[in-house]
């Protein structure tokens, strides 16, 4: 049977062609097959949990706050100004920051040290301790300047200064504090590159300090004099 209005077989094959054709310009209309689309869906979230070299489940050094996790990469309105933005989760703090993504650089975030990096910074606890001569508060301000730099090195010379082992005064209250801060910032990164727990790597971190041995009588000669001096 005919479709209404087709008389003959040619007119029927060419009513089937129209037909053909008509579908095919709708599809095209109406875009992609369903899979497509969700294809299509997929590279388009996947290609947005990475941004500036950055990953989502990316550990990275904030240098104000020390390591800590990409949640996510989420895009927020703030002021009628649409901002893509890191979502970083600091665990131990408790803390979570969002940090817009072109402003990572700016801010001095950075991927995890590299193995090269990591045996620098192992090598620097093993040097001799460097204590300038200059007063308490000079000094404590400079140890936390470079604790919040976001530099491993820089840290790992922190901790080496301010390291006292069971044989050598006890450090002061102000120098236990500074000393603390900067042995944990160092073995949060320790941790995540070893992946060790955190107890682990203070115990890493310890064990090439006392490879040390023998540094801290002088530096601590260095700064009686400094103290009595100032």
């Amino acid at each position: 049977m005919w479709p209404s209005g087709v008389r003959s077989q040619e007119q029927a094959t060419n009513h089937s062609t129209v037909l053909i054709r008509f579908r095919t310009r709708a599809r095209r209309i109406t875009g992609p097959a369903p899979y497509e689309r969700e294809t299509r869906g997929y590279r388009m979230a996947a290609s947005r949990k990475t941004r500036q070299g950055f990953r989502v489940n990316e550990y990275i050094v904030y240098p104000s706050h020390g390591v800590g996790r990409i949640k996510d990469i989420e895009e927020e309105e703030i002021a009628g100004i649409k901002l893509e933005l890191f979502i970083i989760d600091f665990e131990q703090e408790k803390m979570v920051l969002r940090v817009p993504t072109a402003k990572a650089a700016a801010v001095g975030m950075r991927k995890l040290s590299d193995a090269a990096r990591m045996e620098k910074a192992t090598k620097t606890l093993r040097g001799r301790a460097r204590v300038k001569r200059t007063m308490w508060s000079r000094r404590a301000q400079e140890y936390e300047a470079k604790i919040n730099s976001g530099d491993i090195i820089l840290v790992a010379e922190v901790v080496r200064d301010l390291y006292r082992s069971e044989r050598q005064p006890e450090q002061s209250y102000s120098e236990r504090q500074l000393y603390e801060a900067a042995l944990e910032r160092m073995a949060r990164e320790v941790s995540a590159v070893h992946k060790a727990t955190q107890t682990e790597a203070i115990a890493i971190i310890i064990d090439e300090l006392n490879k040390g041995a023998g540094r801290g009588e002088k530096s601590n000669k260095e700064e009686g004099s400094a103290d009595e001096a100032a």
